[in-house]
């Protein structure tokens, strides 16, 4: 094996490394065959610190996300207690896109929730047909033509002091690579979907939001965790409407709610197997 190999393994952290290792050895579902329990979700709150995200009218991302992070955080530990409920961050702090992957993966994460909020070009005035609407993001390769949320996302590792050695091996012209980042994400993809599809419809049909749907783009946070994960735009911060709902005590708790009940039914599909 070359040494890109074993980086990749090491970014990836024991669990992934584990999870692609054995990929290539046991044969059908790994989730019926290991006894798996659904034990932890990590919930990552999005940009933080010098990183301040979108920018609304009166607002950032980094406090709106960090606000549902913790609603989430007690909402899981009252209503889900038998869940370990795992915070990338807890405060303004800046937490690079490589450390909170690896705080889900060495707590052992079964599923990885990253909290943002959208934000088209048009600004923050108040217009007709301003872009709205919820979104889901789970982790796809990298294309030629990446779209504006993966690349608004991923701007984070730019403030990052060594991005340049830590991603180095994203790079999706060296063959290894791909195949090593396949094997890895398509275990994944499957419940990170279905999580995906399972969250949009409570969006839509219980709290009546407008949704862009489930998207798969190359997100570099998602692309760390070694468990099924999804990024959740909560709605656009540049919206005057959105981001007073995105703002307020109810909008977040509703929020909340949704990704709360999305959980329930994702957890009660593996003990219907």
């Amino acid at each position: 094996m070359n040494q890109k190999y074993f980086r990749l393994l090491r970014i990836l952290g024991v669990a992934g490394s584990w999870l692609i290792l054995c990929s290539f050895a046991l044969p059908g579902d790994t989730v019926k065959n290991t006894g798996f329990k659904f034990k932890t979700v990590v919930v990552d709150a999005g940009h933080g610190g010098k990183d301040g995200g979108a920018r609304g009218g009166f607002s950032l991302e980094k406090n709106v996300a960090l606000s549902i992070a913790k609603k989430l955080q007690a909402a899981i530990q009252t209503q889900l207690p038998d869940l370990k409920v795992v915070m990338t961050r807890t405060d303004d702090t800046f937490i690079e896109l490589n450390k909170r992957s690896a705080i889900a993966n060495q707590n052992q994460g079964n599923l990885f929730v990253s909290i943002h909020c959208n934000s088209s070009p048009e600004g923050t005035a108040a217009r007709t047909n301003k872009k709205s609407g919820v979104m889901l993001l789970v982790y796809g390769m990298h294309r030629l033509n990446e779209q504006l949320e993966a690349v608004r996302e991923n701007a984070s590792i730019f403030i990052e002091k060594d991005y340049k050695e830590n991603y180095q091996s994203y790079d999706s012209s060296d063959p290894a690579n791909v195949i090593i980042l396949n094997t890895f994400t398509q275990k994944y993809r499957k419940q990170s979907i279905m999580f995906g599809d399972l969250l949009n419809n409570e969006f839509r049909y219980t709290d009546n939001r407008e949704s862009i749907g489930v998207k798969e783009q190359g997100v570099f946070v998602l692309a760390h965790s070694a468990m099924p994960a999804v990024l959740v735009e909560t709605g656009f911060i540049n919206n005057p409407d959105e981001e007073e709902y995105l703002n307020s005590d109810e909008g977040q708790s509703q929020i909340v709610q949704s990704i709360i009940r999305a959980i329930q039914a994702y957890k009660g599909s593996f003990a219907a197997q």
